[in-house]
């Protein structure tokens, strides 16, 4: 006699909110559905080990994914525990007692939210969302069991009676609805399980029913009891005339005779049961690490190192993480680190469990101890997953200190790609830029990497507690040469990241002092100058600073007349410190592609050498017929060395610069 009911008294309002919910993933019953068959047959597993059941000899545990898109239909089966009649009621009949009034109550407002389904009990209704029809056969494991055949239309109403099931497992056949039939089409099928179920801990195999079936050829020594033989093939031996000692032609078999059969193509389980993180580290090779690094996350780039995460206490954490070769605009870098519970596949990048700045990496993560009863949005305040986040940070700031004391070479090697992940990590992380404080470095006009120490050490005779750095290699060329002669240092700073970071690094050393390479002119670069020397130089100063305001039609400009010990310098433009700082800092919270030059020009000064006989030309022809055109070109000059001019200044510049050379030109002709 078949029973029949309706499922629950909350069901009408259950499946309208999993259907809402899980409705940007659809996909998700392939987990469910997969994920709970790799349950039964984990536990009957656990069960043989205890000796409390015997596996007979000829059962191989496996999970087997069907699509038919004839039929429009999806099936899953395994040979896990089964369920008995009583079984069937409790789990899949009375929804009430996984939590269901709970769950309603507490999430009837965040079904838009984070997946929940599955860790309420509620994994197989997931299996509503795309199917019209769904039919469970399930036979248990136990002595003398009645299989049972259940089937419920819509998810409301069901019907239970004996079934016809002759080996334990169980098998859920779902007929999909119109609007999901893409899930039965074996392509869209295979994506789905590499995407929830690549490393589930049972074999999975993908069937075709509507396929033409495939073959291969084998040898004779190849062929199993498991394989089905379609067809013998008999290769006749191969023969050869050849002349033999005696000068005689002879036929001679130089390949025998062999049969070789053609056999069903052999099923290829979809998923690998045993993931690189669960083996241990010292088991695992190079290849092995960047050969999984390809396959799952389809980069052929290599990456640079991997960390390997292997814990059992105080929790259950394994994985590996990788550093790829990093974007250097580090705003626009998106890692992927891949979350599993028990080699079943969570999500991408949860970020209460990943600290923000590890975002940037590549990995996996297999925490079964995860408590993922609750959503994610309640995870971030639970003290344990907090634990989690500490210790991978704690491993990575371990892997890349232990790297900096004994494999230096290789450190200094990586540190152009990792060092944007490393500030952003310091930035982000008080724990992490604790552990990495001593271990940051600096690459240095002559290629060398320092650490901050050394850097101070090595200015502390001319600048104490300063650092000069470059901001743009190719703008700044001019004020490096002139370090470079006096034998002065800089470190480069030339990535987006490094204007917070040298801030971050100023509030965590106090009394050290970054400044840009053009922030001003260092007194190394001058003549030593009495004091009446000065003030002799005074009045012509105040001369050409007033013959450089009027020809370049700007009252707010700064100038400075300084006596530069290389005469060949005729002007430079230097901006202060924290003028730069300031238009970094706009630059950074407005809109990509403004132009810089409405942040103004501030903190700008005119720096024009007295040694030098431009300089020298100005100052005695202030009434001259060219020197508008020589201070505008100047000023140009030390802006073009400084950094760029607007269009319309670079026009005027290409066009005064003509006539400079037209002048010469005709002065030439005037001497011959």
């Amino acid at each position: 006699m078949a029973k029949t009911g309706s499922l629950t008294i909350n069901s009408e309002n259950i499946f309208p909110i999993i259907k809402k919910w899980l409705y940007s993933d659809h996909d998700i019953f392939y987990r469910e559905l997969v994920s709970n068959g790799c349950d039964a047959i984990t536990k009957l597993k656990k069960l043989e080990v205890m000796g409390e059941w015997q596996k007979p000899e000829d059962v191989e545990f496996k999970i087997t994914v069907t699509v038919d898109s004839n039929d429009k239909t999806i099936t899953f089966t395994d040979n896990g525990l089964g369920m008995t009649m009583e079984e069937v009621d409790e789990y899949i009949n009375q929804i009430a007692f996984s939590g269901a009034q709970d769950f309603l109550e507490k999430y009837k407002d965040k079904a838009n939210e984070d997946q929940i389904i599955g860790h309420f009990g509620l994994g197989f209704y997931s299996a509503f969302m795309v199917a019209d029809k769904v039919t469970i056969d399930t036979l248990s494991y136990q002595e003398g069991a009645a299989p049972v055949h259940w089937e419920s239309d819509g998810g409301t109403e069901y019907e239970m009676e004996e079934g016809d099931k002759t080996s334990f497992g169980t098998t859920i056949k779902l007929y999909l609805n119109e609007e999901s039939l893409e899930f039965c089409n074996e392509y869209r099928a295979r994506e789905v399980l590499e995407k929830y179920c690549s490393f589930m801990p049972v074999e999975i195999y993908l069937e075709n029913s509507s396929a033409e079936p495939q073959y291969d050829t084998i040898e004779k020594d190849e062929l199993t009891e498991k394989d089905t033989i379609i067809e013998t093939i008999v290769e006749e031996a191969k023969t050869e005339e050849k002349e033999n000692e005696n000068g005689e032609k002879e036929v001679v078999e130089i390949s025998p005779a062999r049969e070789k059969y053609k056999i069903l193509k052999r099923p290829v389980p979809e998923n690998d049961i045993h993931p690189l993180w669960n083996k241990h580290p010292n088991e695992c090779t190079e290849e092995e690490y960047k050969g999984f690094y390809r396959k799952v996350f389809h980069d052929y780039k290599e990456p640079l190192f991997w960390i390997h995460l292997n814990m059992d206490y105080p929790f259950n954490l394994k994985g590996i993480l990788y550093f790829p070769k990093l974007n250097l605009n580090y705003d626009s870098l998106e890692g992927v680190i891949k979350l599993y519970n028990n080699q079943v596949f969570i999500a991408d990048n949860i970020k209460e469990v990943i600290p923000e700045f590890l975002m940037l990496l590549k990995g996996v993560i297999d925490c079964p101890d995860l408590p993922l009863n609750v959503s994610r949005s309640a995870l971030q305040n639970d003290g344990f997953v907090k634990k989690i986040s500490d210790y991978i940070t704690k491993k990575v700031a371990d892997k890349l200190s232990g790297m900096f004391k004994t494999d230096r070479e290789n450190y200094e090697k990586y540190w152009d790609d990792i060092n944007p992940f490393i500030k952003f990590g310091c930035l982000k992380d008080e724990k992490f830029a604790e552990k990495m404080n001593d271990y940051i470095i600096f690459k240095n006009l002559e290629g060398k990497y320092l650490t901050l120490a050394d850097c101070l050490e090595e200015n502390k005779e001319k600048h104490e507690n300063t650092v000069f750095y470059i901001t743009d290699e190719k703008e700044q060329s001019q004020y490096i040469n002139m370090f470079k002669q006096e034998g002065m240092d800089a470190v480069y700073m030339t990535q987006n990241i490094d204007s917070p970071f040298i801030n971050f690094l100023e509030q965590k050393n106090e009394n050290v002092k970054f400044l840009a390479i053009n922030s001003d002119l260092s007194d190394s670069f001058k003549e030593e100058m009495t004091e009446e020397a000065r003030e002799a130089m005074k009045g012509d100063a105040d001369a050409l600073t007033e013959v450089f305001k009027k020809a370049l039609g700007n009252d707010k400009l700064e100038v400075k007349v300084e006596k530069l010990k290389n005469e060949a310098v005729s002007s430079m433009i230097t901006v202060s410190e924290d003028s730069r700082r300031m238009q970094e800092m706009m630059k950074m919270y407005t809109m990509p592609g403004m132009d810089p030059s409405m942040f103004g020009a501030g903190g700008e000064t005119l720096v024009l050498n007295y040694n030098n006989k431009l300089v020298q030309y100005v100052l005695n022809h202030r009434e001259g017929g060219h020197i508008q055109e020589i201070c505008e070109q100047l000023y140009d000059l030390a802006a073009l060395s400084h950094g760029s001019l607007t269009p319309e200044r670079m026009t005027k510049f290409i066009a005064r610069s003509n006539d400079i050379m037209i002048l010469m030109a005709d002065m030439g002709k005037e001497e011959e």
